[in-house]
């Protein structure tokens, strides 16, 4: 029987290697997020989630998103992750030392 979903996300696997770097368009989307609010991971996921949620990066909701690998379901984090880790890494490790810095930590 049907669940009734008419939502196909059949291009999206997360089981892909979470170590391949994102396709241009996800890292793209990434550095938009990071720009709106560079917040560290998962804190990242929750501005990434608003972002898709409003449409706010080419148009593009959820659907446009799963279309080009980023889903936000707990079976994909782990990829992901490291995606947002390939394209932001160094601006999060930054992001980690300045905030340590003014919190005196």
């Amino acid at each position: 029987m049907p669940d009734g979903s008419t939502r196909a996300h059949a291009s999206v696997n997360p089981a892909l290697d979470s170590r391949e770097p994102p396709p241009p368009e996800v890292a793209e989307f990434i550095r938009f997020c990071h720009r709106r609010r560079p917040a560290v991971w998962p804190e990242l996921y929750d501005v990434m989630c608003g972002v898709a949620a409003r449409r706010e990066f080419r148009g593009w909701g959820p659907e446009q998103l799963a279309e080009r690998g980023i889903t936000f379901a707990l079976p994909a984090m782990p990829r992901l992750a490291a995606w947002v880790r390939a394209t932001v890494g160094t601006r999060l490790e930054a992001t980690d030392s300045s905030a340590a810095a003014v919190i005196g930590a």
